[in-house]
C-alpha cells in the first residue's frame, strides 16, 4: 500500500482558512519553532506554493525557503507577510498560569 503525502491527503482541509488556523494554533501549542515552520511551508505549499507566496509577500521564492526550512529563524515582519498571504494574523492570548515576571 502506498502512502499519501499529507498536502495530498489533507489538500481540502489546508484551502479552508479555519482549518489552517486551526491547524497552526495547534503546532503552535507545542511550542516546538521548527515544527511550526515545516506546518506554515505545509500550508503554504498547499495553498499555491512558495511562487505564489513569493508574489503575494514580495518576499523572494529562494528567501521563503529558507525562512520556513526547519533551521529557519525568519523576522517577524516575514512571518506576519507569510500569515497575511494566507489570511491569517498573529494575536496574542493569556497563559494559564501566567508566568512570573521578574520584580
Amino acid at each position: 500500500m502506498q502512502l499519501k503525502d499529507i498536502n495530498e491527503t489533507f489538500a481540502e482541509d489546508m484551502a479552508d482558512p479555519e482549518y489552517v488556523a486551526g491547524y497552526l494554533e495547534a503546532v503552535l501549542e507545542e511550542g516546538d519553532t521548527e515544527t511550526f515552520l515545516i506546518a506554515l511551508r505545509n500550508v503554504a505549499k498547499a495553498n499555491g506554493g512558495m511562487t505564489q507566496l513569493a508574489r503575494a509577500t514580495s518576499l523572494g521564492r529562494e528567501s521563503l525557503y529558507k525562512a520556513l526550512s526547519e533551521q529557519g529563524n525568519p523576522e517577524f515582519k516575514t512571518l506576519q507577510a507569510i500569515l497575511g498571504a494566507l489570511g491569517l494574523r498573529f494575536s496574542v492570548t493569556r497563559a494559564e498560569p501566567p508566568a512570573a515576571l521578574p520584580a
